[in-house]
């Protein structure tokens, strides 16, 4: 009996070893598929970014070092103030809007199961529309003699050129919106795909409405995905410069003079020096954010 109990226990002992090594073996051919990305964003993104953080600290002629002069400049520099001001309202703007509407129609996408396929295709096309065509479409709808116009015209309301008005940062507004919805909206599926369908029944059982079934089960079992979606709509949110520069051009009405237009000019005007330095206090800033994002997510958990 003994000898059995021996060899029982060698048996499990040896399973746990192999399991062991099976892990290793994953996690090291895990570590095998990462490993060219991982060479890819050191070569083009990181190395890049340490000749970049250099650069902040030097002169762009002589490249000496000259402290934070660099840095001082930019922040005494009105264009860099207004640039600035601007993408922080875009930022606080969008986001909060994109993440909510998006989470409401997600939300009432998934009770129809049958038509819920055809429609995230819907919201999905923006996505594969051509930013020359989202230009034309601008220029078309929003130019002076346009379509908006035209409809207020019957309203006996004057036309103007929208893109050259208050009106144009809420137009990118819009626009960033409508290019970005769809995704988002696939990515709130999916996080209420992963939420089991017994805990609402449950729910609904004791006595739980729609709305209590929301606040109390579906917004926090979605706090993972939310710091997912919270990050990538801040990281595409810097990719509206596309649309605007197209539309209005390197100076565009103050209202939608965003940090990517400033960094363009300065790139043409060869003062890399001010775009080194505002580079690096832009990562600096988006890295703050993302950790605060990170820091909240944790502490709910």
């Amino acid at each position: 009996m003994e000898e059995v109990k021996v060899k029982k226990i060698k048996q499990v002992k040896i399973k746990k070893a192999e399991k062991v090594e099976i892990k290793k073996k994953t996690k090291k051919t895990g570590l095998y598929f990462v490993l060219p990305s991982l060479l890819g964003v050191a070569v083009f993104t990181l190395l890049p970014f340490v000749d970049v953080f250099i650069r902040s600290f030097q002169s762009a002629i002589s490249r000496e070092f000259i402290g934070f002069q660099n840095y001082t400049e930019v922040f005494n520099n009105s264009a860099f103030k207004l640039a600035a001001s601007n993408t922080g309202k875009f930022v606080l703007v969008c986001i909060p809007l994109l993440l909510s509407l998006s989470l409401i129609i997600a939300v009432w996408l998934n009770k129809f199961v049958e038509s819920s396929k055809v429609l995230r295709t819907a919201f999905l096309i923006p996505m594969a529309v051509p930013i020359a065509s989202v230009v034309l479409i601008w220029n078309i709808v929003f130019h002076e003699q346009g379509t908006l116009s035209a409809i207020l015209d019957k309203f006996n309301i004057a036309g103007q050129d929208w893109m050259s008005t208050g009106w144009a940062f809420w137009i990118l507004v819009f626009s960033y919106i409508w290019k970005n919805l769809g995704y988002n909206i696939i990515l709130w599926l999916a996080g209420l795909n992963s939420i089991s369908k017994e805990i609402y029944e449950s729910a609904k059982v004791d006595g739980a409405n729609n709305f209590q079934c929301f606040t109390k089960i579906t917004v926090p079992c979605l706090k993972p995905t939310l710091y997912t979606v919270a990050v990538l709509s801040l990281l595409n949110s810097f990719k509206v410069f596309r649309e605007a520069y197209l539309v209005a051009g390197d100076y565009p009405d103050k209202s939608m003079y965003l940090l990517q237009h400033l960094f363009n000019n300065w790139f043409r005007e060869l003062d890399f020096s001010k775009m080194a330095a505002a580079s690096v206090l832009m990562a600096i800033i988006i890295f703050i954010l993302i950790m605060m994002l990170q820091r909240a997510w944790e502490k709910q958990d």
